[in-house]
């Protein structure tokens, strides 16, 4: 039974990581999500959707806070594309630049 569960665990993190590259949305089934529910929370969002920033000088940082380091501003009009949200903050990769930052959800429509 627990090998059953480590080889769960793997496949899931593959499936997730292969539909992020795609581009795909993803359903996990619910031992998968039990395995890693941090991750489930993020893949919950389609991954192939596209969030443009509202407003300028825009700080993204390099978690979910106002705690973690301020990596660069953005501008109005810039567009991400959108991997995960985990509670006010929306986690992506800038079109043309850093890859994996975070935006507050108030500066973001998607």
């Amino acid at each position: 039974m627990a090998q059953l569960k480590k080889g769960l665990r793997k496949t899931g993190a593959a499936a997730v990581g292969a539909a992020a590259v795609l581009g795909l949305t993803l359903t996990l089934a619910p031992g998968v999500a039990n395995a890693a529910p941090n991750q489930a929370a993020q893949q919950a969002v389609r991954v192939d959707r596209v969030c443009t920033v509202i407003d300028n000088g825009v700080n993204y940082r390099g978690g979910p806070g106002p705690q973690y380091p301020v990596l660069g501003k953005v501008n109005r009009g810039q567009k991400l594309n959108l991997k995960g949200v985990q509670g006010n903050w929306v986690h992506g990769d800038l079109w043309g630049g850093r890859t994996g930052i975070w935006i507050h959800k108030a500066y973001v429509r998607c």
